[in-house]
C-alpha cells in the first residue's frame, strides 16, 4: 500500500540524498573509537591489521601514487584506513567487494581509484569541480577521490539502498563534508533537472561495455565536461564499437591511456570522453534498454 501511495503522491523520479555531514546518517564520529551505536544488522567487528602490514600497505600506496603525481597526508591515509575497516565490517553482511585482503584493497581499490590523473591534470581535480560516480557500489572510485581531493564535490550514486546506507555511514565516519550519496537508477536520475548535465566529471568503474556506460553517464555531464570510465583491459575493439554511441550522446574520445597498476600485473585503460554538445532528451532510454540494446 505504501508503494502505491508513493507513486501517486511522489515525484516520478525517486531519490534519497544524504549529505556527508547529516546527523541522520545514524553514526557519529565516535565510531572511530567504537562508542557509536552500530547499524543493528552489521556486526561490531572492526579489523585491526598488524602495524607493520599497515605501514607497508601505506608506503606502497604512496609509492604507487608518485607515478601519477599524487601524495596523501597522514590525515588522508587515516581516512582511507577507516574506510577499509568499515568496508570489511559491512562486507560480512552484504556483497561489497570480493577483495578483502588489506594490502590488495590498498592497491586494487584505493590506488586504482586515484589513477584518474593518468588522463586528467591534478590541478583541475583540485579546482572545486563537481563529480558524480555512477553505479558507485562500495564507493570506488568516488570516495577515495573525495578523500584525496577535498575541494572536489562528489556525488555517489547507486541503485541499491543498502550500499547507500554503507556509504553514508562511511562518509560520516571519515568526516567528509564534500560528499553526498544518492539512491536511484541512472536511467531515472539522468532525467531529473537537478542532476542532468550538472557535473564537470562523471566517473564509473561499473562493468559494462562503453556504449552502455556512455548512455548511463554522459547525460549527467555538462557541455565541456568529461566522462572517465575505468576499464580493466585494452579496449580498442570495444572503443571502435562504441564510437557511434559516444557521438550520438554528445561525446568525443579525447584520451585513451593504458598502463599496469604499479606493483601488480593488473592492466588498466583510462578514457577521457569529452562532452562536446548536449545529449538528446531521448537518452538515456528506459531501464534495461541500454544494456539489452546498446546504441
Amino acid at each position: 500500500m505504501a508503494d502505491k501511495q508513493k507513486k501517486k503522491t511522489g515525484p516520478k523520479t525517486k531519490e534519497k540524498i544524504i549529505h556527508g555531514n547529516n546527523p541522520a546518517a545514524d553514526v557519529s564520529r565516535e565510531t572511530l573509537t567504537g562508542k557509536a551505536t552500530r547499524h543493528e544488522e552489521v556486526p561490531d567487528y572492526l579489523p585491526e591489521p598488524d602495524a607493520a602490514v599497515r605501514k607497508r600497505a601505506e608506503e606502497n600506496l604512496l609509492k604507487g601514487l608518485e607515478s601519477f603525481g599524487l601524495s596523501l597526508s597522514d590525515r588522508q591515509l587515516d581516512q582511507l584506513y577507516q574506510y577499509y575497516r568499515n568496508l570489511v565490517r559491512w562486507n560480512q553482511v552484504m556483497n561489497l567487494t570480493a577483495i578483502v585482503d588489506f594490502e590488495e584493497i590498498y592497491v586494487k581499490h584505493f590506488l586504482d581509484s586515484l589513477t584518474i590523473t593518468a588522463v586528467l591534470e591534478k590541478d583541475r581535480m583540485m579546482n572545486g569541480m563537481k563529480l558524480i560516480d555512477v553505479g558507485t557500489g562500495a564507493g570506488f572510485p568516488g570516495l577515495p577521490l573525495a578523500v584525496a581531493f577535498p575541494s572536489l564535490q562528489v556525488t555517489l550514486m547507486d541503485s541499491l539502498n543498502k550500499r547507500i546506507k554503507f556509504l553514508s555511514e562511511t562518509v560520516e565516519i571519515l568526516g567528509l563534508s564534500n560528499v553526498e550519496t544518492v539512491h536511484g537508477r541512472a536511467e531515472e536520475l539522468a532525467r531529473n533537472k537537478k542532476f542532468r548535465e550538472s557535473y564537470d566529471l562523471c566517473c564509473s568503474r561499473a562493468v559494462a561495455n562503453i556504449s552502455t556506460l556512455s548512455e548511463y553517464c554522459l547525460p549527467f555531464v555538462k557541455q565541456g565536461g568529461a566522462f572517465i570510465p575505468y576499464k580493466s583491459e585494452k579496449i580498442e575493439e570495444e572503443l571502435k564499437a562504441g564510437e557511434k554511441a559516444i557521438g550520438i550522446l554528445g561525446g568525443k574520445i579525447e584520451k585513451n591511456v593504458s598502463f599496469i597498476l604499479p606493483d601488480t600485473d593488473y592492466s588498466r585503460s583510462m578514457l577521457l570522453i569529452r562532452k562536446v554538445r548536449q545529449t538528446s532528451s531521448k537518452y538515456p532510454r528506459k531501464a534495461g534498454t541500454p544494456s539489452r540494446e546498446p546504441l
